[in-house]
C-alpha cells in the first residue's frame, strides 16, 4: 500500500518518441519497445522536427501487438475539437482499443509565433482546453449534442466513429501549476507530475521545480483535490533525466554541473533515473511508495537501455 492509503498499481512504462527517418525504423523502434517490455509509446505535439502524431501513431499502433499509443500531449489550440476527437477515436477503433488521449493546454510558446496561432496568456488558454475537452468526451458517446461556450459552438453534432473503449479512451492530463493540476485531479484517469512551463520555455525555474520538495507539494495538491477518487488515479511522471550506467554518482554530479544544481536535488528528483538498473529499480520502487508513480515514461533513447530496468520490475 502507498502512503495515502490508495492500493498500490503496478508499474506501467512508455517511451516517447518522436522522429525517424524512415518507415522501417520507426516501426522497428515500436516493435523493439513492445518487446523491450514498454507498455506505450507516447509522442509529443509540436510543429518542431518530429513526426505528426496522428499518422506515426497509427503506424506504430499497426506494427505491433499490445503497445498502447498516445501523445504526451495534444495540444487542445493546434486542432478543432470536433476534430481531434474524430481523429482520436478513430485512432482507438482501428489500434483496436489501444489509445490514451494525453491532451493539454499548450505550452510551447514557438510553436505558437512560427505557426501565427495566437498565444493567450494561460488562464484563456486552459478555459478553451477545458471546452475542448468536454467537446471531445460527448463526441466520443456518438449521441447528438450541441454546446455553446466561449470559445467553441457545436451544433446537433452526431460524431462517428465511436471509440473501443467506452465511454472514451483513459484522459492523461499533465500539470505542473496549481490549477491544471487541480483539474487533472478532478477529471483525468492519469495525472502526469510536470514542472511548471507557465513562461512557455525550459529554463532554470523549471529545473528547480524538479525538486523533490516541489514534487511533494505537486503530488499533495493532486491527492487533496481528487479526494476519494484518488483509487482510480494513475500518477504519471516523464523522467527527462535518464542515465543508465554504472556510477550513478558521476551521472548526478556530471548533470548537476551541466544544469549548475545541487547533486542532492538531481540524485533525490523523481524527474531524474540515474545509475545501474538494479539501483534505477529500487528508486522507482521507493518513489511509488513515496508518491504513488507507477506509470514511468522515459526518452526514445533509452528504448534498449532501460529494457533491464522494467524486467527487474515486471509484475511488480
Amino acid at each position: 500500500m502507498t502512503s495515502n492509503s490508495t492500493p498500490t498499481r503496478r508499474f506501467r512504462f512508455g517511451v516517447q518518441a518522436s522522429k525517424a527517418a524512415t518507415q522501417k525504423e520507426w516501426t522497428e523502434l515500436a516493435r523493439t519497445a513492445e518487446s523491450n517490455g514498454f507498455d506505450t509509446l507516447t509522442m509529443p505535439d509540436h510543429f518542431t522536427d518530429q513526426l505528426a502524431p496522428v499518422p506515426a501513431l497509427m503506424a506504430a499502433a499497426s506494427a505491433t501487438k499490445n503497445l498502447r499509443i498516445g501523445a504526451l500531449v495534444w495540444d487542445n489550440d493546434y486542432k478543432h475539437p470536433v476534430v481531434l476527437a474524430k481523429e482520436l477515436a478513430t485512432l482507438d477503433l482501428l489500434s483496436d482499443g489501444r489509445l490514451e488521449i494525453g491532451i493539454g493546454a499548450g505550452w510551447m510558446a514557438t510553436d505558437y509565433v512560427q505557426s501565427g496561432i495566437q498565444y493567450d496568456r494561460p488562464g484563456v488558454r486552459i478555459d478553451r482546453f477545458l471546452e475542448g475537452l468536454e467537446i471531445i468526451k460527448r463526441a466520443m458517446l456518438g449521441e447528438k449534442f450541441s454546446f455553446s461556450g466561449q470559445h467553441y459552438t457545436i451544433t446537433d453534432y452526431v460524431a462517428t466513429p465511436l471509440p473501443v473503449q467506452r465511454p472514451c479512451p483513459p484522459i492523461l492530463i499533465g500539470g505542473g501549476g496549481k490549477r491544471v493540476l487541480k483539474l487533472a485531479a478532478d477529471l483525468a484517469d492519469i495525472v502526469g507530475i510536470n514542472p511548471s512551463l507557465k513562461d512557455g520555455v525550459v529554463n532554470a525555474e523549471t529545473i528547480s521545480e524538479m525538486s523533490a520538495e516541489a514534487v511533494t507539494e505537486k503530488v499533495d495538491l493532486v491527492k487533496k483535490t481528487a479526494a476519494l477518487r484518488m483509487s482510480q488515479v494513475e500518477l504519471n511522471i516523464r523522467t527527462f533525466l535518464v542515465s543508465i550506467c554504472d556510477s550513478a554518482k558521476e551521472a548526478i554530479e556530471g548533470t548537476a554541473n551541466m544544469f549548475k544544481v545541487a547533486p542532492e536535488l538531481v540524485a533525490n528528483s523523481p524527474f531524474a533515473l540515474m545509475g545501474p538498473p538494479a539501483k534505477i529499480a529500487e528508486d522507482l520502487l521507493a518513489r511509488r511508495d513515496r508518491w504513488g508513480f507507477s506509470y514511468i515514461i522515459v526518452g526514445g533513447e533509452d528504448v534498449e537501455n532501460f529494457a533491464p530496468v522494467i524486467k527487474i520490475l515486471a509484475g511488480k
